[in-house]
């Protein structure tokens, strides 16, 4: 939908290129499922403009080690007893050896000033007690000199705030601020930056009914916000960005790109410009953007842009 139709037996289109000629940063989720590799992460460098930055999502062994167990358990032959799998756990907690492939995975962004944050994004049965909270130091201090944020998304982390709070600034990583259907035991936050280095946001969209269930794990994110809704996000934003030196706002409603259509109605509120062509078709697909992007091959109407 957002990018342009290509044509059988044209050239190779670069959807990347394609991407950073309308937005100057893009959240890698790619990553969770496998280690960053150095020579992808070169070509990503290579094929974006100066100033574009990539904030990349932690392999799941740091922040998802059961779910890292299953795929094991999956991959490898029935064992022949039902005993506890001692080899299995030992290879789902993370050690140094992990760490220092991630490392080597990310340089050629740092190298190249292209390296935005580093998101930690812990599950819902990530709870707040004793040895989770020396889990999270421990690994934010193995992240030392990267910018880090953390998603929590059990409710027992903003229950204890303040605690929560001290533990994140000690190691001056920001708390994710984010947005998804509210359940009983969902975290509450309030938007406001916790440290002055840099501010991090995630829209995920707020569609419920099909956040638990769903027959495509991709429809829970099948959800348009309104002007009305992101006015919220970007009044939150707007004051942020006047006390922290960076600020990151992602939309993750990605169904049929509405993450870009609101992605594209955030800049337009934050008066920010709106570079780059968009096919006809987008804009058909997403009215609220007529007049303010720019789609290629159709006159513009409506309000002048931002």
């Amino acid at each position: 939908m957002f990018y342009p139709r290509r044509r059988a037996g044209g050239r190779p289109f670069d959807e990347l290129a394609y991407y950073a000629e309308h937005f100057d940063t893009v959240e890698v989720n790619s990553t969770f499922y496998g280690q960053p590799r150095a020579d992808v992460t070169r070509g990503w460098a290579e094929r974006t403009p100066a100033g574009f930055e990539f904030s990349i999502k932690l392999y799941q062994k740091f922040t998802h080690p059961r779910m890292f167990r299953d795929r094991l358990r999956h991959a490898l032959p029935e064992p022949e007893t039902s005993e506890p799998d001692d080899l299995l756990n030992a290879l789902a907690r993370p050690n140094q050896t992990d760490l220092d492939e991630f490392r080597r995975g990310l340089d050629p962004l740092a190298e190249r000033g292209k390296l935005g944050a580093l998101l930690a994004q812990f599950p819902p049965s990530f709870k707040n007690g004793e040895a989770e909270r020396a889990y999270l130091a421990d690994l934010l201090r193995a992240l030392n000199g990267y910018r880090v944020a953390v998603e929590l998304r059990h409710k027992s982390w903003s229950d204890s705030f303040g605690e929560t709070l001290a533990l994140l600034n000690a190691f001056d990583a920001a708390w994710t601020q984010i947005d998804e259907p509210k359940f009983r035991f969902s975290i509450r936050q309030n938007y406001m930056p916790n440290v002055r280095g840099f501010y991090y946001m995630r829209l995920h969209g707020r569609n419920a009914a099909k956040w638990w269930q769903h027959e495509h794990s991709e429809d829970r994110y099948d959800y348009l916000y309104s002007a009305g809704e992101l006015k919220e996000f970007t009044d939150a934003a707007d004051a942020a960005r006047h006390i922290v030196k960076k600020l990151y706002l992602y939309a993750n409603n990605h169904f049929s790109a509405k993450s870009v259509a609101n992605a594209a109605m955030i800049k337009r509120q934050l008066g920010e410009p709106l570079e780059g062509d968009y096919p006809p078709e987008f804009v058909q697909r997403y009215p609220e953007l007529a007049g303010v992007v720019h789609a290629s091959g159709l006159p513009i109407t409506g309000p002048p842009r931002a």
